[in-house]
């Protein structure tokens, strides 16, 4: 099992990366040691000195680990569209083992890792793989953001469903407010999915209009996250349907 968390979410726009920052700041508090990762990423700006995601920026400047940014996002695609068609367009093939021998190199360097999917679970990123095939390889517990909006049950339950049955241990989950506006019956959603997911839930984030890390970080259950980074991670939790 790896050391850190492979970060997912419900769907694209979700706030994975701003929870993926909140969970940095919490290891880094622990004493931990951070590097991070977006091995892939659609809709990148083409500067002079080369492509770049702004939320691989995010995670390369908060992370303890200085890197190149190549080696937090290997494949950086400008189209903001489905990672796989971006790739076919730009004559790429996205290939799981160049990402694991990136991630093998940075984990090196840290004492915990957190890598940020993109879209959702089941996204695909070239003719025959998808994003859980890059988690799988990675073997790194998950972390499930779901975006508190109207859909997220079924979203949520379904995702969690697909985690599981990889194997990969689910350790636990964000609510994050991604609209101004608050859901309707916000908090009895969010019970719905305490009562019927199988990990903890982490934190519940508001809609922040400015979310900073340590911002973001104080809404997080920090002691759970850290028990949740830890190495003796188990497999045997089981997706509930009741």
């Amino acid at each position: 099992m790896g050391k850190g968390f492979f970060v997912t979410g419900t769907d694209t726009e979700i706030g994975k990366t701003r929870c993926s920052l909140a969970l940095i700041a919490c290891l880094q508090q622990a004493g931990y040691r951070v590097a991070a990762m977006k091995p892939v990423a659609s809709g990148c700006q083409q500067t002079a000195a080369g492509r770049y995601n702004e939320d691989a920026l995010l995670l390369q400047r908060e992370a303890d680990v200085s890197l190149d940014y190549s080696q937090v996002n290997p494949y950086p695609f400008t189209l903001p569209i489905a990672p796989h068609i971006a790739a076919t367009m730009e004559g790429v093939e996205i290939q799981p083992t160049v990402i694991k021998t990136a991630f093998d190199s940075i984990a090196a360097l840290a004492d915990r890792v957190v890598v940020e999917g993109v879209g959702g679970w089941a996204v695909p990123i070239n003719g025959q793989q998808t994003m859980a095939d890059v988690a799988m390889l990675l073997d790194l517990p998950i972390v499930l953001v779901v975006g508190v909006r109207l859909g997220c049950l079924n979203h949520a339950l379904l995702t969690a469903d697909a985690i599981l049955r990889t194997g990969l241990p689910l350790v636990g989950w964000i609510a994050n407010g991604i609209e101004p506006c608050q859901l309707l019956q916000e908090k009895e959603n969010i019970q719905t999915l305490c009562e019927r997911l199988p990990a903890p839930l982490l934190g519940v984030i508001p809609h922040l209009a400015e979310p900073a890390p340590e911002k973001i970080a104080a809404f997080l259950d920090r002691e759970q996250c850290v028990t949740a980074a830890k190495d003796d991670i188990k497999r045997s939790l089981e997706f509930r349907h009741d």
